[in-house]
């Protein structure tokens, strides 16, 4: 019998996921698909802010309540379920693309990669053109992408956009 206690490496149960570096041109690629997903993301987060007062308020009346308002109750309650489940499926997306979700009411993203040897993140922000900014892990300032980060990895550059 072991004397030592049984802890689980991950208590949580979430997958352990490594952020894998993506250059530039692979993130810039996977924006539409990200603007889609995030969009999906901010829907769902602008409804549940928006039904989860009206669903506290019948709560606290619910023996109150004439039967059109009980309707509306179970409604709101199936409503959140939807949306939360929405939400849910929307961020487990982003995580299996390699995505990081920083803000689910802004709608702001990270697409993890390394700057200098350092671990950095493209950011992008729903209502953009495109992958415009640029942070190191940890920083909360979005820098713009310099321009010659753009040019072929042929040329001398101190990022060549890979990896």
């Amino acid at each position: 019998m072991s004397t030592s206690p049984n802890r689980a490496g991950n208590p949580a149960g979430k997958p352990r996921r490594k952020d894998t570096p993506l250059d530039l041109p692979t993130a810039r690629q996977m924006l539409p698909l990200v603007k889609s997903i995030v969009a999906d993301i901010v829907t769902s987060r602008a409804a549940l802010d928006q039904l989860a007062p009206e669903r506290d308020r019948l709560d606290r009346q619910r023996r109150d309540l004439a039967w059109q308002e009980r309707q509306r109750r179970y409604q709101v309650s199936e409503d959140i379920r939807t949306a939360e489940q929405s939400l849910s499926a929307a961020a487990a997306e982003l995580t299996a693309l390699g995505v990081n979700l920083l803000d689910d009411l802004a709608g702001e993203v990270d697409f993890p990669t390394k700057v200098n040897g350092r671990s950095a993140a493209f950011s992008w922000k729903l209502g953009e053109d495109g992958v415009g900014h640029w942070h190191y892990a940890g920083e909360g300032t979005r820098r713009p992408i310099p321009t010659d980060w753009d040019l072929p990895t042929a040329a001398p550059t101190r990022f060549r956009g890979q990896p």
